[in-house]
């Protein structure tokens, strides 16, 4: 049987045609039903899923690292505002870098950064808010009057999701640094994450990069999630702490390598008088698989700012490596408030000046009107299952006069002293407490109670409502946006 060229032309037309008609079925089917562009729709875990979703580049964005997009990322808040009633929205950033001053987030939204997204910090200071000081801290940090707004923010939200695929946030700190060590700023650098007063929050799977100051930031705060989030900064980098709880209740924190120019986590709850009479304290917080690197702070602080209280936090499979302290807690007179039930265990630490360090001496109060009747509590403090290497000082306790830290805990411990160690491993004033199994020796201020009590210093075993939350799987994507 012969072919006729004309019918294989026309077989082949069909096809072609029908191939086409497939193809764009399939990709009419991944439209976000906005000029024709297609959202590649992917998984995630999340707290809540979106029933809405938009790209940043749906509202001008443009991710070539020069072209300002603040407005870009307002206006799609605002925009995709509308749907915080109606199963609430997602903003997506794909991979470039997208260039942008401060911007709010609003309630029941995700903010998703994919792979190979990048977020620059705006160096024109015209494009950061200011806000008022925190009423905790009666002042800015940094300088008296008020603060910039980190570059993503949010107040009174209720369901809140920043999460990527690994994407990164770059708070080009180098700027903001060296205007800060020459007294050039007029306000408190920005942080790269804080929420206030909100609840139901989720951080996770990110990279954040020089932080102009501290990275994440809740304060006043519930029901928090900060997972798999890797932070790197300089470690001559000023104030760059990691994560900082500050007058936060049910929070986790997990799976997360921070290194840092200061401490890697600091547990807050305000500063003097104002954090005595705000008097919200930190509390039920879990820290968990933690790796840090800070030479000149510490893996785990509490303080100093601790003056609504600090309370109930568990830490456990801790690594420290080339830090100052393992544990540090920070207080001084007129701090007031309260450092109680500290539970610490499975830590691993190499190369550390101190690994564990307890001052009633620390300063720096926010102004002259403190009360110097203000005497922190610090008590109830267990730490146990550590071990350490190349240690200059195993610990340095200092209490406050008529004031001692009390109940001090320290259980099956190790710690092997570096070759120029300093010849008395403890140093210890004002404190009251207790060891069993710790080499080497302790102070005499803390009693070897024998072997037959190794199983002190017990980890707390009821759970924290954080603990429980289950994330849900989530698709990105579907369903679509209306146009505009």
């Amino acid at each position: 049987m012969e072919f006729s060229p004309i019918r294989t032309m026309k077989v082949g037309y069909v096809i072609s045609m029908l191939a086409l008609l497939i193809l764009v079925s399939g990709a009419e089917s991944r439209k976000n039903g906005r000029k024709g562009k297609i959202l590649n729709t992917f998984e995630y875990n999340a707290m809540n899923c979106r029933a809405h979703s938009a790209l940043i580049t749906d509202f001008g964005g443009v991710g070539d690292g020069n072209t300002s997009n603040t407005k870009a990322f307002k206006d799609a808040i605002t925009h995709l505002s509308q749907y915080e009633n109606e199963g609430g929205s997602e903003l997506v950033v794909p991979a470039g870098k997208w260039l942008t001053g401060s911007f709010s987030l609003i309630s029941h939204f995700t903010l998703f950064l994919r792979k190979d997204a990048v977020l620059l910090a705006s160096q024109d200071v015209n494009e950061w808010d200011v806000l008022k000081p925190l009423p905790s801290y009666g002042r800015g940090r940094d300088a008296a009057a008020g603060r910039y707004s980190s570059l993503i923010f949010g107040t009174n939200l209720t369901d809140v999701i920043v999460t990527g695929d690994n994407g990164t946030i770059n708070g080009q700190g180098t700027f903001w640094w060296q205007n800060f060590k020459k007294g050039k700023l007029k306000y408190t650098r920005p942080y790269l994450i804080e929420l206030m007063f909100s609840d139901n929050i989720q951080i996770s799977n990110l990279t954040l990069v020089d932080s102009p100051s501290w990275n994440v930031h809740p304060v006043y705060c519930s029901n928090i999630l900060v997972q798999g989030i890797t932070i790197i900064a300089p470690i001559s980098s000023p104030n760059t702490d990691g994560i900082n709880p500050d007058s936060c209740t049910n929070m986790k924190i997990e799976d997360c390598y921070i290194i840092s120019g200061d401490d890697c986590v600091a547990v807050k709850s305000g500063w003097d008088e104002y954090g005595i009479s705000f008097g919200m304290p930190t509390k039920q917080l879990i820290i968990r698989r933690l790796t840090c690197i800070s030479p000149y702070s510490a893996t785990i602080a509490l303080g100093s700012e601790m003056s609504g209280g600090i309370e109930d936090v568990r830490a456990e499979d801790i690594t420290a490596i080339h830090t100052e302290s393992g544990v540090r807690i920070k207080t001084a007179v007129g701090r007031g408030g309260y450092v109680k039930n500290i539970y610490v265990k499975n830590m691993k630490m190499h190369t550390m000046k101190w690994v564990f360090w307890m001052t009633g001496n620390y300063g720096s109060h926010a102004d002259k009107n403190y009360d110097p009747n203000a005497l922190p509590v610090i008590q109830g403090i267990n730490y146990r299952d550590m071990v350490a290497e190349n240690v200059s000082m195993a610990a340095r306790l200092e209490g406050i006069s008529g004031d001692p830290f009390k109940e001090i805990c320290i259980s099956n411990v190790t710690i092997g002293m570096a070759v120029k160690a300093k010849k008395v491993p403890w140093t210890c004033t004002d404190i009251q407490g207790i060891t069993t199994g710790v080499s080497p020796r302790p102070c005499d201020l803390l009693p070897d109670q024998g072997p037959e009590k190794l199983s002190g210093c017990e980890f707390p075993t009821e759970s924290i409502p954080i603990d429980s939350l289950q994330l849900q799987k989530c698709t990105s994507g579907k369903p679509y946006v209306p146009n505009l």
